[in-house]
């Protein structure tokens, strides 16, 4: 039997797991591990000795140990464990097959040297907020689930959110077989590598289905709640977002040797274009980046024959990202043409502005506005989650949790532990109000 097929925990004494209406559990033989006991157990896995930033890349050694941990945490709990066709990990409170599901988690991969709390701090508030409701004595009258989404980053083959889009349709199957890693291994064979099969991948309108509303938890990317002082926040909307490629094409040669005047160099065009993507995000109230990039022959002592340059842009709505990133083109193209150099720009992702269901949205607020101490603003934000994918398939909303620096994608990456209790109870208050009633 390969991975891809459905695992099954065990139930805890005197609770059906297959009623939508399971009840709190009753006390289990095995340990509850607290958030903070969850924190410190995923906090080595996947971590680099001299960046102390994180390398859970999709399908590879540490990502199984992330996926190794998800389940252990689903058994401790007497939850069933499933894992869907395209390699998502669940964890179930009543039957899985029931319809109108309230779904939480997030993501445990990581961009490269990334931070401790993007992704992992939603799965373990999921299964710490469960156990808040169990302790509370709450009656589920929908079933619950809490979800892992595989290569949420796109770190490994440049396309974010792999394992929702799958699901989503978002990504068909053709496409995903030609997604490629920097070493030239393609996403069938790293499950392949990895134990699972990638057979059966792609859309999921079936489970989509059963589920009623998702509700991802996610450290804040920015500092608009330290700014505000507010611990938790609700998400408003999505900007909209994308990752272009430019390959500036020019001549190699050697660097000691070719007078300036006879060079096509293309990491001068490069240079310039950052440059520019810098001023056309400025003045547009945007943010640009070139973030990654590929030399060849990539020679101490040659001059390129190639650069290719990647873009990530963002926007508060898609008129301002056009702007932005057609400036930066028509800026890029004047550049090549100044130094003699061929370029092609290609868009390698994209994802429109996610308004949140707006009947959710109010609900969580007008949850978290009964008898809570909490203050809880609706905020939008820069970056993309899964929550934002599975928007056009069904209801989505997410909770922020304070980041004191704002600083994310970095091992720099923090939140304060009173922050993020606070961020576990809120979550639990919204699962409570939308699952046990």
């Amino acid at each position: 039997m390969s991975r891809r097929d459905v695992e099954h925990g065990t139930s805890p004494v005197g609770v059906d797991a297959s009623s939508p209406s399971a009840g709190p559990a009753a006390p289990t033989l095995l340990h509850t591990p607290s958030f903070q006991e969850m924190w410190r157990e995923l906090l080595p896995v996947g971590r680099h000795p001299d960046s102390r930033g994180y390398r859970r890349y999709a399908w590879t050694g540490a990502d199984a140990e992330c996926r190794d941990w998800f389940k252990g945490q689903a058994e401790a709990r007497g939850l069933t464990y499933e894992l869907d066709r395209n390699g998502n990990q669940w964890a179930w409170v009543g039957d899985p097959e029931a319809g109108d599901a309230i779904v939480t988690g997030s993501h445990l991969d990581s961009v490269p040297d990334g931070g401790a709390f993007d992704g992992p701090l939603g799965v373990v508030s999921s299964f710490a907020a469960l156990d808040e409701l169990r302790r509370r004595g709450v009656q589920f009258g929908k079933p619950l689930a809490i979800v892992n989404f595989g290569d949420e980053e796109g770190a490994r083959f440049g396309l974010a959110c792999v394992g929702s889009r799958l699901a989503a349709g978002q990504l068909t199957v053709e496409q995903a077989h030609r997604l490629t890693d920097g070493d030239g291994i393609t996403l069938p064979r790293a499950m392949e590598a990895a134990g699972y099969d990638p057979e059966g991948i792609g859309a999921d309108p079936e489970r989509l289905a059963r589920i009623g509303a998702f509700v991802e938890l996610h450290v804040e990317q920015g500092r608009a709640l330290d700014l505000s002082g507010d611990r938790v926040g609700i998400a408003s909307a999505i900007w909209p977002h994308g990752r272009w490629r430019f390959d500036f094409r020019g001549e190699a040669n050697h660097a000691g040797t070719t007078r300036l005047v006879d060079r096509r160099d293309p990491m001068l065009s490069y240079a310039e274009t950052v440059l520019a993507a810098r001023c056309e995000a400025e003045l547009a109230g945007a943010v640009a980046t070139f973030g990654k990039i590929a030399v060849e022959p990539n020679g101490v002592n040659a001059i390129p024959s190639l650069v290719r340059g990647w873009l990530d842009s963002r926007a508060e709505d898609q008129a301002t990202l056009d702007t932005v990133v057609g400036g930066i083109e028509k800026a890029a193209h004047a550049y090549a043409d100044a130094h003699g150099i061929d370029l092609d720009v290609v868009r390698e992702s994209f994802t429109p502005v996610v308004e949140f269901d707006h009947a959710l949205r109010d609900e969580l607020a007008r949850i978290l506005g009964t008898g809570s101490e909490l203050t809880v603003p609706v905020l939008g934000t820069g970056a993309g989650h899964d929550a934002g994918i599975l928007s056009g398939s069904i209801p989505t909303a997410m909770l922020f949790v304070r980041n004191p620096t704002g600083v994310s994608h970095s091992p720099a990456e923090f939140a304060a532990e009173d922050d993020c209790v606070a961020g576990v109870s809120a979550l639990a208050d919204v699962l409570e109000g939308l699952a046990c009633r």
